[in-house]
């Protein structure tokens, strides 16, 4: 029976002010799925990104998230949760006083995802097995 307890998890700073502990993944086994943890200090978040062909669920566990999804803004408080649909750029910045902390899960092992901010276009994939919690480039 495979059990992941947070304590086997190590928490990776992923950006500045972003912390993110990965708890199911191809690194750990997982065949169709990814879910991680993310504490956002104020003003921080996820920057614009697409999954491509893979939807997302975004749950607010503790804090506040402006959430942005294809063009639309909205506020997310603790328990408020995001449906992202598959190739929809989006994104969520902390604009709480205190750490916001999210879950996110999305179907796919290693889901690949492309940052807007990245202008040569390269499709990473989260939680890969050949580089563990890291995002790893698979095609350009």
């Amino acid at each position: 029976m495979p059990i992941v307890q947070p304590s086997d998890q190590t928490v990776e700073e992923w950006r500045p002010g972003v912390r993110t502990r990965l708890l199911v993944s191809a690194a750990t086994g997982a065949q169709s799925l990814c879910v991680f943890e993310q504490w956002s200090e104020p003003g921080c978040g996820a920057p614009t990104h697409t999954h491509l062909e893979v939807e997302e669920v975004i749950l607010v566990l503790d804090g506040r998230a402006e959430v942005w999804i294809d063009g639309d803004t909205d506020v997310l408080d603790t328990g408020g949760t995001a449906l992202v649909p598959p190739n929809v750029w989006h994104g969520f910045r902390n604009v709480g006083e205190s750490t916001l902390h999210t879950l996110t899960a999305l179907p796919h092992a290693s889901p690949p995802v492309r940052y807007e901010e990245d202008s040569s276009g390269a499709v990473l994939a989260i939680g890969a097995r050949d580089d563990g919690p890291h995002r790893v480039q698979v095609d350009r």
